[in-house]
């Protein structure tokens, strides 16, 4: 091997081979969209044809080797890149794009390690500087180093129902193993239902591409009411693909395991204190679970463009019918700032997730907080206008769900029905595009893992019967 070659790790062929496929293939882009930069290819050239076919993606052109040559043209680069000649040559080099996703996690991995002599060169002329803060140098090979394994951990963010539950299922277990009253981490100071909702009969069922908001103030549910339809659609044979910004996929798979089960103590599970009988119903739950058709992506860096690439990867081999984003607030949107306010962003990641369903054909449930205004009413009942930055969220929305739950505010019942509090969840179908709007009241147990159709409590029954 050339000593440049040791140096600069590097695979022209490779390059071209991930260019000429996405021309040639239109879904070949959204396999390597999320895990690879114009900055990855060492040739410049390619770079420049790569940076103009993940723009067009992702502002959702069609592409093509005459696309693609537009592009490049109106930006001024067609000439830069070798011309309409390059071009044909680089796509007549490809028969297939079978195998693109493994040559970009190839390039991906010439360009880290590239950054890594790079970056070690420099650390270690840090160290043999004097001048040098021995405290400052430390902290560049930190930095570095997370520098490193971010980009190698891009797009390793999903998995299946299965290796969740395996995952979520080998923490329960520590915690057991590890619990010492109730204490699982470090003691800092040591003190010595399957039931579906009854959604469906407003709703008729999550619609391809619609894009339903499901909104609430924190501590509400929305994660919660978010897992119980993820898995009552995975349980009818539905992929569904979870992006979860807020929350560790454990933590998830701990809220799945204690709806799956019939009487394991929340707090049991949490501290790591479970019985044998409890600690045989996760695992067994845990098995039942594992065969549900969802994928789950808790990666903490989010993009709209990220979803899109993710689920159209997914889409193109059959295992996305729904996606459930948890939540929109927390959604990195830097990537889509051109001078815009907090408003226009979000408007822009709404606008996104609405095309995003329409272009998949698959139902889209997107997450969001509410403002506090609804507290400032007597019985504190949220609406539509309580959508933060609710201009773009209302506009775009074919449905807009509000989860509301009384109790939380202190009143002994629903204002409206006059159903006791406690227990009470209330689902408001605040707009709904293609159908009507109204209250759906749904149960829950204490800790929101369980769920179902709402059933008075026999004592009201009887006071209130005629």
């Amino acid at each position: 091997m050339k000593e440049k070659e040791i140096l600069n790790p590097q695979d022209a062929d490779l390059e071209e081979a991930v260019i000429g496929a996405c021309m040639v293939e239109s879904e070949a882009i959204a396999l390597v969209a999320d895990k690879l930069r114009p900055e990855m290819f060492y040739t410049e050239v390619n770079g420049m044809i790569f940076a103009a076919v993940q723009s067009m993606f992702h502002a959702g052109k069609k592409i093509d080797i005459l696309t693609v040559k537009s592009e490049l043209a109106a930006r001024g680069a067609l000439e830069k890149v070798g011309g309409p000649y390059n071009l044909t040559r680089i796509a007549s080099r490809i028969a297939s794009g079978t195998h693109v996703e493994y040559h970009a996690c190839i390039l991906r991995e010439l360009f880290i390690r590239r950054e890594m002599i790079i970056g070690s060169h420099k650390q270690l002329a840090a160290a043999a500087d004097e001048s040098v803060d021995i405290t400052d140098a430390l902290g560049g090979i930190h930095d570095l180093l997370d520098h490193l394994e971010g980009d190698m951990g891009t797009a390793d963010h999903l998995r299946t129902m299965g290796q969740l539950m395996e995952d979520t299922l080998a923490q329960v277990e520590t915690r057991v193993e590890g619990s010492r009253d109730g204490i699982t981490g470090i003691p800092i100071v040591h003190i010595g239902g399957d039931t579906p909702l009854s959604t469906d009969k407003l709703t008729s069922g999550g619609q391809r591409g619609d894009l339903t908001i499901i909104a609430a103030r924190p501590a509400v549910g929305k994660t919660a009411f978010a897992l119980h339809l993820a898995k009552t659609a995975a349980a009818a044979g539905y992929h569904t693909v979870v992006f979860s910004l807020e929350m560790q996929g454990e933590r998830l798979g701990d809220r799945w395991l204690l709806a799956a089960t019939e009487n394991v103590d929340a707090s049991h599970l949490r501290r790591g204190q479970l019985d044998t009988s409890e600690l045989r119903q996760v695992r067994e739950a845990s098995q039942r679970l594992s065969q549900l058709p969802i994928r789950i992506d808790d990666s903490s860096v989010v993009s709209m463009d990220h979803v899109r690439s993710v689920a159209r990867m997914l889409k193109s081999k059959g295992e996305c019918d729904m996606i459930i984003l948890d939540y929109l607030q927390l959604c990195d949107m830097k990537s889509d700032r051109n001078n815009r306010n907090r408003e226009q962003e979000v408007a822009q990641a709404t606008r996104k997730a609405k095309v995003m369903a329409k272009e998949l054909d698959v139902p889209v449930l997107l997450l969001s907080q509410l403002n506090r205004m609804s507290e400032g009413r007597p019985d504190c009942r949220p609406l539509l206008s309580d959508l933060r930055e609710s201009g773009a969220i209302e506009q775009d929305a074919d449905m807009v769900m509000l989860l509301y739950r009384p109790a939380l505010h202190g009143l002994k019942t629903e204002h409206k029905s006059k159903y006791p509090s406690e227990g009470l969840g209330v689902v408001i179908m605040a707009k709904h595009r293609n159908g009507e709007t109204g209250d759906i009241y749904f149960g829950h147990n204490s800790s929101l893992t369980k769920m179902g159709d709402y059933i008075p409590p026999e004592e009201w029954l009887m006071k209130h019967a005629k």
